[in-house]
């Protein structure tokens, strides 16, 4: 039988598990069943108490009349909210101090989660990596994922193998920290990542094997350009130093460099001369943006900073 959670989250009062898995789920009335049975079969059979909540976003097919067949607690999205949106509606019902998150579309192993289970003892979240064995991602997409995940690892300063996976464990209290810079759209999983380890959290990696998907994709091309420009915006709001101090120096060397040449030709340009105070102004901007940020994060300077 079914739980259904109403407006406010009320549920029957039962015990609480020791894990709540939240499968957010658009139009997969083709993957929903061997999705919601594939979790259940496998923490049941490694003993982990557990609560499966399904949040159908606002589907147009079968998928809301299929899950209330289900042994799972069932949220209703009036409409398509977002995949990210999908999973704060799960988060805010869900009871258990571990919450883990999976894709409804059969891409992810339900079998790693007991597992990333007992990962998650010493760390705050695990991430199922697909990492070189992505084979059920489309050729056509891995350039992209690969250059996002250089980009992230040089920006957070942390080996990011898989930005956007879908398959994670978290341990409450570190995710809810986050959930109000959380978007409603697909960039959910690469913020919670890049905000993870900004915080200097700890974030562990369990290689999986990527499945073929049931159904079509619900990301676009031009979400890589989002992704892409979040990962920027992130860095800047946590560490807002890592993009104005590069910056900076590349407009003072090209200022310098003109600078030399043009002292040999007697004759001092524009060029250096806006070229070295543009770097100075970059990174008074970036010392100023680092001090907004540890403001609103709460966060201590850079050990040295103060003296």
């Amino acid at each position: 039988m079914h739980e259904e959670v109403d407006g406010n989250g009320a549920v029957r009062a039962s015990g609480i598990p020791a894990l709540s898995v939240i499968i957010p789920a658009f139009n997969e009335e083709g993957a929903i069943e061997s999705g919601v049975a594939a979790v259940a079969a496998v923490l049941h059979g490694a003993g982990i108490s557990h609560e499966i909540i399904v949040v159908n976003d606002g589907s147009s097919d079968r998928t809301r009349e299929i899950a209330e067949t289900l042994d799972c607690r069932l949220v209703n999205m009036p409409h398509n909210g977002g995949y990210g949106r999908a999973l704060k509606a799960g988060v805010a019902v869900s009871r258990a101090p571990l919450i883990a998150i999976i894709d409804a579309d059969g891409t992810y192993p339900a079998s790693a989660l007991p597992e990333m289970v007992a990962m998650a003892a010493y760390n705050d979240m695990v991430v199922g990596d697909r990492g070189a064995a992505m084979k059920g991602v489309p050729l056509i997409r891995r350039p992209a994922k690969w250059m996002l995940n250089k980009l992230a690892s040089i920006l957070a300063q942390h080996d990011v193998t898989d930005l956007n996976s879908g398959l994670r464990v978290f341990r409450r209290e570190k995710l809810v920290q986050f959930l109000h810079l959380l978007p409603d759209a697909f960039s959910f999983t690469t913020t919670i990542t890049l905000c993870m380890l900004a915080s200097n959290l700890h974030v562990a990696y369990l290689p999986i094997v990527y499945g073929r998907r049931i159904g079509s994709s619900k990301i676009k091309p031009r979400d890589f350009f989002r992704f892409m420009f979040l990962v920027c915006r992130l860095t800047l709001y946590f560490e807002p130093l890592r993009i104005f101090l590069p910056l900076g120096t590349l407009m003072f060397v090209i200022g310098l460099l003109k600078g030399i040449y043009d002292i040999f030709l007697d004759n001092l340009s524009e060029t250096a001369v806006l070229g070295l105070l543009g770097a100075c102004m970059i990174w008074s901007l970036g010392l100023i943006a680092d001090m907004v940020s540890r403001q609103q994060l709460g966060r201590k300077p850079v050990a040295g900073a103060d003296g």
